[in-house]
């Protein structure tokens, strides 16, 4: 009898561990722990402010999110409001951002490494989208209109496309963490610092070196996230 409970306590303290483990951010242990961005400690995230000096302020920011930006030459422009925007944002483990599109304006596919992300399209219309990881490699896609909600799986290859060629869209997506980070595929692979080798490249894609050259000579346009 001690033998079976000793194995279900042992069963439940690996559970435990193992959702603490996969969890996006660390929960909290406190109501709120707002960034000290100016302590020299280093932990993963950012040591807490004195809860005695923690005023309204720290949960607050006037960000505009109803106003429209400037896209970039792909034709996006994201608008992250995450813990290095809004100090309060430690610990709780969520951002948000803006994401506006231009006709026939993309958000290249990239992934967040630390969270997943809900999409909601505010005007205009977008085509969506990610893929499974290896071996299958599976596409996923959906037309999205106004009111319209989707998920991206957090550390999945995902991107946004406005097909119209006419009119603007605009977004909001909530993520998982305070600090959601982005890998934009193609920035990371032909505009990393320093290069990665064009005998690489050339190897991976089964293209001529002078493709992947040509390809790294490109400037790599950043829409904004972090």
């Amino acid at each position: 009898m001690a033998s079976s409970s000793s194995f279900f306590l042992l069963a439940a303290l690996l559970a435990l561990v193992s959702w603490q483990a996969i969890a996006s951010d660390p929960s909290p242990l406190q109501d709120f722990c707002v960034a000290d961005k100016n302590s020299p400690v280093l932990v993963n995230g950012f040591v807490c402010k004195n809860p005695m000096y923690v005023n309204a302020d720290d949960f607050f920011k006037a960000a505009e999110l109803d106003k429209p930006r400037v896209t970039n030459k792909v034709g996006s422009n994201v608008t992250l409001i995450n813990v290095m925007q809004l100090a309060g944002l430690n610990t709780l483990g969520i951002s948000i951002a803006r994401i506006d599109y231009a006709p026939l304006g993309q958000n290249p596919p990239h992934t967040h490494p630390r969270a997943t992300e809900i999409l909601t399209v505010l005007e205009g219309t977008l085509y969506v989208g990610f893929v499974t990881s290896n071996q299958e490699n599976r596409f996923l896609s959906k037309v999205l209109n106004k009111g319209d909600v989707f998920v991206f799986p957090v550390g999945l290859i995902h991107f946004q496309f406005n097909p119209n060629p006419y009119k603007p869209a605009v977004a909001i997506a909530a993520l998982s963490s305070q600090n959601p980070g982005a890998i934009t595929i193609a920035n990371a692979v032909f505009g990393s610092k320093p290069p990665i080798s064009d005998d690489v490249l050339a190897k991976a894609f089964q293209v001529e070196k002078g493709t992947i050259d040509w390809l790294q000579a490109q400037f790599w346009e950043k829409n904004g996230q972090n």
